[in-house]
């Protein structure tokens, strides 16, 4: 029993620190959304979509969308170069407060110098870029030191890969041991797509009462995402979901 105990804690522990990442995305994403028109800083692809309807309608920001997508290459590619793919504690809480302060400050400057009328302004779109240089970092982190993790801030594969385990569950008649590496996918998908919508949620509300304001839920759940990452153990484990995002990304 003791031997049970102490092979599940892990997950427990991943679960909890996934979430708190997987909420500070969503609700950067909103709150970057409404506040600076239109602009994704989470889900960088989405701007491409930004920029079509930009043309179509106008009202959008232009500048925005179109940077993000370079500025996340370098700010990842600065983030690999510097924190090679070898997980161990003081890189992760490096990045990890980093990623805090980046957030601190798109919070600082759109507090203040915002609320923005002119999305396309320098200030505007500095603001913008830091909140997506705090994504890249956060999903630099997750690839690169938190081992067999989903991602935190891409709702559409999590939501596949979550309904596609669920299904061979309640499908039932597979390998036992298939059916427990899908019953532990489960467990670390699940925190990252309800957190997810649960920072959505939340970020939009705040929002549209404190404007810029609501950065201050996802600087604090940076914040958090520090000690709790101090728990996190080492290595791959056997319910790895890596070749899963491997698959996903190709």
């Amino acid at each position: 029993m003791s031997f049970l105990k102490k092979r599940h804690a892990p997950v427990k522990i991943d679960w909890l620190l996934l979430a708190v990442l997987s909420t500070t995305a969503g609700a950067v994403d909103v709150v970057g959304f409404l506040a600076l028109g239109g602009l994704f800083t989470a889900h960088i692809t989405g701007n491409l979509v930004v920029l079509a309807a930009h043309y179509v309608t106008g009202g959008f920001s232009q500048i925005g969308p179109l940077l993000s997508v370079p500025v996340f290459i370098v700010v990842l590619g600065i983030v690999s170069v510097m924190f090679p793919n070898k997980a161990n504690r003081v890189q992760r809480r490096a990045l990890l407060v980093l990623h805090a302060v980046l957030l601190a400050g798109f919070l600082g400057v759109g507090v203040g110098l915002g609320p923005f009328t002119n999305f396309d302004s320098g200030m505007a779109v500095f603001a913008g870029m830091l909140g997506v240089a705090a994504m890249a970092t956060q999903n630099g982190l997750v690839r690169l030191e938190l081992s067999g993790s989903p991602s935190t801030a891409v709702v559409t594969t999590n939501m596949t890969q979550l309904t596609i385990d669920l299904a061979a569950l309640v499908r039932g008649g597979a390998d036992p041991e298939d059916r427990d590496r899908a019953w532990r996918r489960v467990r670390l998908t699940f925190p990252s797509v309800a957190g997810f919508i649960a920072g959505c949620a939340a970020g939009g509300f705040l929002e549209v009462h404190f404007g810029l304001w609501a950065l201050v839920l996802p600087v604090v759940l940076a914040a958090i995402a520090i000690p709790i990452a101090e728990l996190w153990t080492e290595g791959p484990s056997p319910d790895s979901l890596s070749a899963v995002s491997d698959r996903w990304a190709g």
